[in-house]
């Protein structure tokens, strides 16, 4: 056995995030996903979506000379992607040689029967060339990442075969015909490519090459049609039987099984198809696949962010997470949508995986891995909230009847006592970067707040109810002092009274006090620039407001902020105008063109586009939300896929930059797919459809003011409105004792399970005239105190 030089090759890397497209066979005993870009596979997934097991798999062309031609598909090709039909993920390729010499013509589909990718492939030389030589070329990264794989040739009842191992995981590429030669190698010194574009052909044949990051490499007959397998299994011997099994079985019958598959399910959904006329893309019909292929069916409702790894090209094995991993907010999206086209089987699975992974204490993680485990650690409080207004869509969608209800509100109640005890301010906002009081985070928190008190009371949680309610009470009506400043100098130059923040600081949890002129620190951002005044800082996050039922969308409020955002982060583009997450923003490309790589400057969001669309719905001016529809069918790629950002400035033609077009962002992104989808469904009825109608009823109809405010000791309040009652709430059982007029008549108030994970005590205060203070402190069940007294000034 010949080992290959170069151990252990070079350091390895992901691809392109920018697919072209994305499958995976529906309702089948096969636990393989796929992706393509630039004409070839990308990043193959085994047996969960969240594991990424190739970086790439494509094909070189040579005359088998020396200095002779050499073209390899993703980069010497233009590239065509088809598709069979509207909503079935089954891939055409057409990758043509610039200088003419010769055409690929693939076909792509995983078969339903077997964890196996097939590829038929044609080879068909221009006019008058021949003598062409034809090879696959293949880049293991097992399992998410390539740094420890081992690579070898090997046979499989008689059959040749080239296998790759890595952390419990097999892969087999396997050809109906055979190979003329094999080879395995270590990446950037002995992997094919290398021998290929020295010799012309494969003139260095290794057998092995292990622990490092290696490439398989073969010859396949150039005169005729070929199938290639790539299986996949824990072990050589179940790998090789995948790919010889669907060999065996042929490509007619595994596309035919798959495509029946995909047909079935888009058949039971809502019509919501546009008109699409001269674009060449169901928009609807590609979003709706790419939602259902992003599931991994051994964690049923499971849902990653994107099959992708954005600006992949630029990063190592540090980043196995890429965006193949689960975000609640994310998954919470995408279930939305899937109620909007009326897949409710496959949103009640959604629900069913959150209460799975839900954590003890009631929220849900950062983001994790498909079993729960978690990958990064940051908390985030609308991901606990938005789980809670799912199931109320759920319900009012019709996936939930009401029978079932009992059975999520354990769910349910577990992370409002979470968000009562924790919230509103949040350790990081929506975007994952800042702490504070942000308009996303208060409005979803509000809106699962009011949900879940009208569960209860439907269960017969009367005390929990009454609990919630004032909760969300009280923090709608603090929204303004938390997040809404006027009379600054933005505000002076755009002719406005005020606006809403992007976020205001968490400052030292005193809530009468939030410092709306402290400095956030935006650390995506190059050099010194990374500091800017709270107040100098905005993002269409404030029409959550809106979107949540807090704020009517002709609020005087509403209207100045918009006038604010539009100032500083609406970005005009050829297909119409598409937002910043915020100004100030550093994540995405470097103004050079560079990948984002920690810093960068942040550019446009289609999914942005859509939000401000639902915005339009709710202000009457559907023709406006038409047309931006029409604006994020503009920001797809070639294949359809909608990405998380486009690129907003002058075209880099060197790095594929153009203006409008999808940048190195995650694409697909489901998100962007779900709010698209939602669109459809909005503009079809003339109403949002996720708006929940708790808060515009209780809000925007009743207009309800809150009777009390809340008061704990990790998140004090020390000024309260006057005419109002204030309750402490504490992690212990214990009295309050209090006085409105300096202790000269004291109360003793007990404390009270509130069955929330936290004891409460409402002080009848709402008489205590303006100018006073209510001071406290509280007596444990012990005898011991507090040791430290409390004060609320009351304000007129």
């Amino acid at each position: 056995m010949k080992d290959a030089p170069g151990h252990p090759g070079i350091q390895p890397r992901w691809t392109s995030s920018a697919k072209d497209g994305v499958g995976t066979a529906l309702d089948a005993r096969s636990e393989v996903w796929f992706t393509l870009s630039h004409g070839i596979l990308n990043e193959l997934y085994y047996p969960r979506v969240d594991q990424a097991c190739t970086r790439d798999c494509g094909l070189i062309v040579t005359d088998g000379v020396a200095g002779g031609l050499f073209a390899e598909e993703k980069r010497d090709t233009q590239n065509e992607v088809h598709r069979a039909a509207d909503g079935v993920p089954l891939h055409m390729l057409v990758n043509r040689c610039r200088a003419g010499r010769f055409a690929i013509h693939k076909q792509i589909v995983s078969d339903p029967l077997h964890s196996t990718v097939l590829q038929r492939i044609s080879l068909r030389p221009g006019s008058g060339v021949s003598g062409l030589r034809l090879f696959v070329l293949l880049a293991p990264h097992l399992v998410n990442g390539g740094a420890d794989n081992s690579a070898w040739l090997g046979t499989y009842k008689g059959a040749d075969m080239l296998f790759a191992s890595g952390d419990g995981t097999t892969l087999a590429l396997a050809c109906d015909g055979g190979f003329k030669v094999r080879s395995v190698g270590f990446v950037g010194v002995s992997d094919g490519w290398q021998i290929l574009r020295r010799h012309g052909h494969l003139a260095e044949v290794y057998d092995r090459a292990a622990d490092g990051n290696v490439a398989l490499v073969a010859e396949i007959d150039a005169d005729r049609p070929t199938l290639l397998a790539i299986g996949f299994g824990r072990k050589p011997e179940e790998a090789a039987f995948q790919a010889a099994s669907s060999l065996a079985r042929g490509y007619d019958r595994a596309e035919a099984e798959y495509a029946a598959a995909w047909r079935r399910w888009q058949s039971g959904l809502e019509p919501l198809d546009p008109l699409h006329g001269a674009t060449p893309h169901n928009f609807y019909r590609i979003s709706t696949a790419v939602l259902r292929s992003h599931e991994s069916p051994r964690f049923p409702g499971g849902t990653i962010a994107s099959l992708s790894i954005p600006w992949g090209t630029s990063k190592g094995d540090d980043d196995m997470g890429g965006y193949h991993l689960v975000w609640a907010r994310d998954l919470v999206e995408t279930a939305g949508a899937l109620l909007a086209c009326g897949a409710v089987a496959d949103a009640r699975r959604t629900l069913e995986y959150l209460r799975a992974v839900q954590e003890p204490d009631g929220h849900w993680l950062q983001n994790c891995w498909l079993d729960g485990t978690a990958y990064w650690h940051g908390l985030q409080m609308d991901e606990t909230a938005y789980p809670i207004l799912l199931l109320d869509l759920a319900f009012r969608s019709g996936a939930v009847p009401e029978h079932d209800l009992a059975g999520y509100w354990p769910m349910v109640r577990a992370a409002a006592g979470f968000i009562v005890r924790n919230g509103p301010a949040t350790e990081q906002d929506r975007w994952e970067e800042n702490a504070g009081y942000t308009p996303a985070t208060l409005a979803v928190e509000i809106a699962g707040l009011l949900v879940a008190a009208e569960l209860a009371q439907r269960l017969g949680e009367t005390r929990i109810a009454g609990f919630l309610r004032d909760t969300a009470d009280a923090w709608n009506a603090d929204i303004d002092a938390w997040i809404h400043v006027c009379g600054t100098d933005l505000a002076d130059e755009l002719g406005v009274s005020g606006y809403y923040l992007r976020i205001a600081p968490e400052g030292d949890r005193d809530l009468s006090r939030v410092p709306r002129h402290a400095r956030v620190t935006v650390r995506n951002r190059p050099g010194n620039e990374t500091s800017i005044a709270a107040e100098a800082l905005v993002g269409i996050d404030a029409l959550a407001l809106v979107r949540f039922g807090l704020r009517a969308a002709n609020d005087p409020r509403i209207l100045d902020t918009l006038k604010v955002v539009d100032h500083l982060t609406r970005v005009d583009l050829p297909q119409g105008p598409v937002w910043h997450r915020y100004n100030g923003d550093g994540y995405g490309e470097h103004d050079d063109g560079r990948p984002f790589d920690g810093v960068g400057q942040g550019r446009a969001w289609p999914l942005l586009t859509g939000e401000r669309a639902h915005y339009a719905i709710l202000a009457g001016d559907l023709a406006g939300a038409a047309r931006l529809r029409g604006t994020m069918e503009g920001c797809a790629s070639h294949g359809g896929l909608l990405p998380e950002q486009v690129w907003d400035a002058d075209d880099i033609p060197r790095r594929g930059l153009f203006r409008g077009r999808p940048n190195g962002s995650a694409m697909p992104l489901v998100w962007a797919h779900a709010e698209y989808i939602k669109l459809l469904r909005s503009l079809r009825d003339e109403a949002v459809f996720d708006l929940p109608p708790q808060t515009v009823l209780r809000y925007l109809v009743e207009k309800q003011a809150p009777r009390l405010r809340d008061w704990r000791e990790a998140w004090r309040r020390t000024r309260m409105p006057v005419g109002q009652n204030v309750r402490i709430e504490l992690c212990e059982a214990a009295t309050i004792h209090w006085s409105t007029d300096d202790w000269r008549h004291v109360t003793d108030t007990p404390a009270e399970d509130t069955g929330l994970g936290m004891f409460a005590a409402e002080l009848t205060t709402a008489r205590a005239p303006a100018g006073s203070r209510v001071v406290f402190t509280w007596r444990r069940p012990d005898g011991t105190w507090r040791g430290q007294d409390f004060a609320i000034e009351v304000q007129g």
